[in-house]
Order: C-alpha cells, then structure tokens, then sequence
C-alpha cells in the first residue's frame, strides 16, 4: 500500500475489508437500461448477473434485454483465458457473435479493469496492475492478461472513492469497423457489502467529438463475494 499512488492507497484502504480474508471473486445482479440504437426511443430495459474474478482475471455478463413483452435479446459479453468474446441472440437467432480479435480483447479487458470496483482486491498490485500517479485524485492502472495490455485513467472522489475511469481509445464499432473512440465509466452510491465498498450505480458513455452518447445505464441489486 505504501508503495502506491497517494489516491489509490486511500481507495483501497477504505474499499476493503480491515479484518476478513480478500475475496477472490464476486457475483452480482444488475437491472437498468441499454442503449441499442442513437435515437429517443432506443432504450431498452435489461437484467444481468455477471461472474468476475482474478485467477485469472475475467468476467461473463449475461443479460436479457426486453425488446417487448416475451421479446428479449439474450446478449453474452465476456473474457475468459486471455480472450474476449461478445454474442447476442434473438429467439435463438445469431444477431452477432465476435471472439478472438484483439479488438474485442482488449474491449473486454478495458472492461474489466473498469468494473474492477466491483471487487477491489483485483486493483491491488498483487493481482498484475500497475499503478502510475497522475496528479492528486488521479492515477493510470495499467494491466496486461496474455497478449493484451490495457490502461485507464481513474479520478477519486473527495471521499476516496473511484468517482471514473477513462481511456482516451476503446475501439467502437462503426459500420463494421473499430474505431478507436474515447470512452469513460462512471460510479457512485458505493454501500458495504461483507465489509468492502461497492458502487450499486453507474452509466458508461463514449466521448463523441459531437459530446456525450451515454449507452448503458445500471444499478446493482445484490453482491456476493467468494
């Protein structure tokens, strides 16, 4: 701890437990709604539960989004073994299926260091990230997982807590091809949970040069760490 950058040190301190062993893993039940077209009427709700632990690091994300009533595209986003994979399906049709890429690698890693709050002790340096300071209530975590490298930008809060996390490349697919495209998560409501601080709300967004386009918006209903 004493090692680390000023803001990461106070995270961590307040974000895990004092006594308890550090959990390795953690599941977690979402709802909220999702952006799947840019337009007024493009939201759609979803529920998901999601699977993220560190040895190794990973995640799944499976999720329901109702389209309509008894209409629900069933969409599974994952990284697993040092490889990425996003598919989704309508009624047991293929609407999309990537895995392999590096792209879609380092997507999913992006990800997961992002949604590491989730399970604080996977930003510890212990677990492979490496912590540079930036300024007073910033610091760069960066994370390698096999062939893929990633890094993101987190900004603490007055309270200590991670407020967001950004990186200024994701790659976002236009037309059928990645462009990199600045991306950014945000966090808040953080509540105890078996002794660690979790945030049960959040929104992801991609920084357009014409502003903001927010696409996924979350609230956690339950935690559970092993």
């Amino acid at each position: 701890m004493e090692a680390l950058p000023a803001p990461v040190a106070r995270y961590l301190h307040a974000a895990l437990p004092a006594q308890r062993p550090v959990a390795t893993s953690v599941h977690v039940a979402q709802r909220g709604t999702f952006l799947l077209r840019p337009a007024r009427d493009g939201w759609f709700p979803f529920e998901a539960r999601q699977a993220l632990g560190l040895n190794p690091p990973g995640f799944v994300w499976e999720a329901r989004v109702r389209l309509a009533p008894g209409l629900r595209v069933h969409v599974v986003d994952s990284f697993r073994d040092g490889a990425g994979a996003m598919r989704a399906t309508l009624l047991g049709f293929r609407l999309s299926d990537v895995r392999g890429t590096p792209d879609i690698a380092q997507g999913a890693l992006l990800r997961y260091l992002a949604e590491a709050v989730l399970l604080p002790a996977a930003l510890l340096p212990e677990n492979g990230v490496v912590w540079r300071p930036l300024d007073d209530d910033r610091a760069r975590a960066g994370l390698t997982v096999g062939a893929t490298s990633v890094s993101l930008d987190f900004t603490f809060g007055e309270d200590g807590l991670v407020r967001s996390v950004f990186t200024p490349a994701r790659m976002r697919d236009v037309g059928g091809r990645g462009v990199p495209t600045a991306w950014q998560g945000r966090w808040w409501d953080y509540r105890p949970c078996e002794g660690t601080l979790v945030p049960h709300r959040g929104e992801v967004e991609w920084l357009l040069p014409e502003g903001r386009q927010v696409y996924w918006r979350g609230q956690v209903e339950s935690v559970a760490f092993g």
